[in-house]
């Protein structure tokens, strides 16, 4: 009989141990991601990768990280395997309302710009690294509410590099567990119950919400101007400084006058833009677009 250690060793059995990745294989694949996403996975981070790497190269059959790093990289089948392989490494995670803080300034302030605005104004909101959807949602119930019963149109945009979490996205159905962030009262108004304890968003709401995948490092492949509302949280903590700030000027002159660009508190401590407010707290990342300025970039 042989020794149930080796079980357990086996680098191809589905419950095997994948070999530990060297540094420089490390560096190897840290590079890649950065080069195709934009996002730097920290040293920390390793474990991580080699977990998440095992995972699907297990499904493979493959056991060698170089032999893997060809078949991502390498022809058409490697541009297919990327593909599931960024979906895995990308996600986050994500919860309604996750951010209740940020979420009343946002509800707010769409009650402070109608104040204001002509009745054919469109109210559109951007949320960037919107995962499998709840933060979409949240910002669509908060439009509804603000904006519907005085008779403006809104809309809501999400967009991730993941096409999984996108395609969970669009169906709007979620299991009751992560409904535990949701107010009541939003849960009442906004899901229905449906089979498996599952609830769905409404389709009045996900007829306002579209989603679609876009990469940071290339928005100019994503042309949306004159938003009201850009929520871009727990995003740019994955990405270099100097990479940050080319995101967020770009989305600076995405606003419309008024507009509000939210970022998460800590992931840009020191950037600034002449054509936004930064607010004034200590729980808050939240800059105001100035009205009636001059277009001019960031530093």
């Amino acid at each position: 009989m042989s020794n149930p250690s080796d079980f357990f060793s086996s680098k191809r059995s589905g419950f095997g141990m994948m070999p530990d990745m060297e540094e420089e294989q490390f560096l190897r694949w840290q590079n890649l991601l950065e080069e195709r996403t934009g996002m730097c996975l920290a040293p920390q981070r390793k474990s991580f990768l080699q977990t998440s790497l095992g995972i699907r190269m297990r499904e493979l059959d493959c056991d060698d990280y170089e032999e893997y790093y060809q078949r991502v990289t390498v022809g058409t089948g490697g541009a297919i395997e990327w593909a599931i392989l960024s979906d895995r490494l990308t996600v986050q995670e994500t919860r309604f309302f996750r951010d209740p803080d940020a979420m009343s300034f946002v509800r707010n302030h769409l009650l402070e710009m109608a104040k204001t605005a002509p009745l054919d104004r469109s109210f559109d909101i951007w949320s960037m690294g919107c995962s499998s959807g709840e933060e979409v949602y949240s910002l669509a119930m908060l439009a509804d509410e603000c904006l519907s019963d005085l008779g403006f149109k809104f809309s809501v945009t999400g967009t991730d590099l993941s096409t999984v979490v996108l395609r969970k996205a669009r169906q709007g159905k979620y299991p009751i567990r992560k409904l535990e962030t949701l107010p009541v009262t939003y849960r009442q108004r906004y899901c229905i119950a449906t089979k498996n304890n599952e609830y769905q968003i409404i389709s009045e709401l996900r007829n306002r919400t579209c989603f679609s995948q876009v990469n940071a490092l290339n928005l100019d492949a994503f042309p949306v101007t004159g938003l009201s509302i850009i929520y871009c949280q727990n995003l740019l903590i994955y990405f270099r400084r100097w990479r940050r700030r080319e995101i967020l000027n770009a989305l600076a002159d995405r606003l419309v006058e008024g507009g509000v660009l939210v970022t998460g508190l800590g992931e840009m401590v020191d950037w600034q833009h002449p054509n936004l407010v930064q607010i004034d707290s200590n729980k808050l990342s939240i800059y105001v677009r100035r009205e009636n300025n001059n277009q001019m970039g960031g530093r």
